[in-house]
């Protein structure tokens, strides 16, 4: 990252953790008035992470490969994500648990899909 870039970064940090008062403050939302402010940032980034895996796995199913694809890193996120949603239980949150459970279902489908082209490559060079 480039020197003016990081320090654009610092100000940004700094702006917002003191200069930005009413950015704290968890007000209606201007778009869905029963909506808080924090419910709608909410439910984007969870949607953001949530699909962030889904690009692989329609990669996958398009090239009908595992090429490329590492399945460790969907396992790991899946296995975290199963927390996750046991934290949204506790919380009593349903974004965290709705975007969680689509999450889990995408990743451990990447794993599964990874494995089932991976078995389909190794027949298709036993049988050559």
């Amino acid at each position: 990252m480039g020197r003016s870039l990081r320090f654009l970064v610092v100000i940004l940090l700094f702006g917002l953790a003191l200069g930005c008062q009413s950015l704290r403050e968890d007000t209606q939302s201007l778009l869905i008035p029963r909506f808080h402010r924090s419910e709608i940032f909410g439910f984007v980034a969870g949607f953001g992470t949530t699909f962030a895996a889904a690009p692989d796995l329609v990669a996958m199913f398009r090239r009908r490969s595992s090429a490329g694809m590492n399945p460790r890193m969907a396992a790991i996120l899946g296995i975290f994500q199963i927390l996750w949603v046991y934290y949204g239980l506790l919380i009593a949150s349903r974004p965290v648990v709705a975007w969680n459970v689509i999450a889990i279902l995408i990743n451990f489908s990447s794993v599964a899909a990874y494995f089932y082209f991976v078995n389909k490559e190794r027949e298709a060079q036993a049988v050559k």
